[in-house]
Parts: C-alpha cells; structure tokens; sequence
C-alpha cells in the first residue's frame, strides 16, 4: 500500500490480509515523501496491528531517499524492512548495521539473480525473498511473461528453500481478472511458493484460498500425525496409509501444514 495514501492505510485496518506492505519505493514521488513518513508514524503510533505481520518497504539501498526512509521505518518498528532492488549481500551487510529490524529482500535484478546463494547466506535477520517479476522484465529487457521468467523463479525458490527462507510470488498486474489470477495463484502453490504480494484488497480472497490448507489437505495430515502417533508406527520409517506409503518426510510436512492452519484459524 502506497504510504502517501490516506484512504489506503484506512482500509488496512479492516483487510483479512497475513500481512501488510506500506510502500515508500515505487508508488512513491518524492514530493510526497515526507507526508507518507508522518502517515506511517500517525498509524504505528494509533493502531494495533495484532496478528498481522507489518513490513516497511524502502526506497533503494543509497538512494536519496533510503536513509529517511530507514529512519521512519526504524521509528515505526514493523515486523520487517523490505528492501528493494537487492542486487548483491553488500547490502544487507550494510543494513543490518543500521537497524535491528528483521529484513526482506526484493529479488528483481540480473545481478540478484546471479547472487542468489550469498544474498540467502549473508545474515540471519533475512527472512523473506519476494519476486520482482516487473522490474525482472524491465531489467533484463525480456517479456513480462510467467512462463519466460519461470527458470529464475524456480531458482529463487530453490534458495529460498536451502537457506530456511519464506518466498513470496510477486503481483499479478490486472486486479480484475480474477480467474487469470486464480489460476496463476494455483500455479504459484505447485511451484512451491508459500504466498504472494498483492496489490489491490480484490485478490485478497482469491490468495488466501490459493495458498491456504484445503480441507482435504488438513484432513490428510491429520491422519499422517494420527497413524505415526500409534504405538506400533513409533519406530517405523514408512506406514501405508489408505493404500499409499507415507514416509518420515511426509509427516514432518504434515506437522508443518497442521502448524500453519493453527496460526491461520488463531
């Protein structure tokens, strides 16, 4: 949500969102910087966010306006910084020695593409890689297209995964096509992302239903954690389960599915 938007940061209170974004990069003008920092002060300072994640997108590391924009976010004490345009782990070295805030990368450049690994491993505080698939297009001249950019996104996500990171697909530009979003959102959970940023409050619904457990999955992992459970599976590697083999590895994702549905339902 862009920071200067009054009416925006209004609607944040009443969204049925994991977590917001308060935008001072992109939708941003200079001009109207200093009246989006006052907004993010005047909401942090006035409403209690309770379960909802916050996250504080800035301006471009050494940008003219990063370190204003760092400070505010200092001052507002989000769950995490977001940090866009993230090319190389020089950045993060660099800005984990100005905040103790937890940190987000954009991942949205050719040269973050090649640095993937030492960006994931350059410090703990990083906990999140986001998809940049716009600025991805503009930087490296190629279509904005889902299935050119496929290669690079498994590659984030791949990351993600061998440094214990959360990966977040990146925006679907036309908020009113909702089947064309839904269907890329069903895409985005076979890739293996665990969400995805939104930009309009109609995706909302749609994103959580995409990425969240269905019935069907909460009923199975049920019944993996349940036949384990059994004194005679204790020690067992492998169950059958309903004509299935269901190993260790599926009881581990199974306890991990149940501990995101009981974050979700509390």
């Amino acid at each position: 949500m862009p920071a200067s938007n009054k009416r925006a940061l209004e609607k944040s209170k009443k969204l049925n969102a994991d977590c917001y974004i308060f935008d001072l990069e992109d939708s941003i003008l200079d001009k109207h910087r200093d009246e989006a920092h006052q907004n993010l002060i005047d909401l942090f300072s006035n409403h209690d966010f309770k379960n909802i994640q916050t996250v504080i997108r800035t301006s471009k590391f050494n940008s003219s306006g990063f370190e204003a924009d760092l400070k505010i976010a200092n001052a507002c004490n989000p769950d995490a910084i977001l940090l866009p345009k993230v090319s190389s782990p020089n950045t993060l070295y660099e800005v984990v020695q100005k905040t103790n805030i937890n940190l987000w990368a954009m991942i949205e450049t050719p040269l973050a593409l090649m640095n993937l690994n030492d960006i994931c491993k350059s410090t703990d505080r990083l906990k999140c890689l986001v998809v940049g698939p716009n600025d991805l297009a503009k930087e490296t001249g190629s279509a904005n297209n889902r299935q050119i950019q496929m290669p690079w996104m498994m590659n984030i996500i791949a990351a993600a995964r061998g440094f214990n990171l959360t990966v977040l697909d990146g925006v679907y530009n036309n908020f009113n096509d909702l089947d064309g979003f839904k269907a890329d959102c069903f895409e985005a959970t076979q890739m293996g992302f665990d969400g995805r940023t939104l930009i309009h409050p109609k995706q909302i619904d749609t994103a959580n239903t995409a990425f969240g457990p269905s019935d069907q999955e909460i009923s199975k992992a049920k019944a993996i954690v349940a036949a384990f459970s059994l004194d005679e599976n204790k020690d067992k590697g492998a169950i059958q389960i309903d004509g299935e083999m269901i190993e260790r590895l599926h009881l581990a994702q199974a306890e991990q599915l149940l501990k995101i549905t009981s974050k979700l339902s509390s």
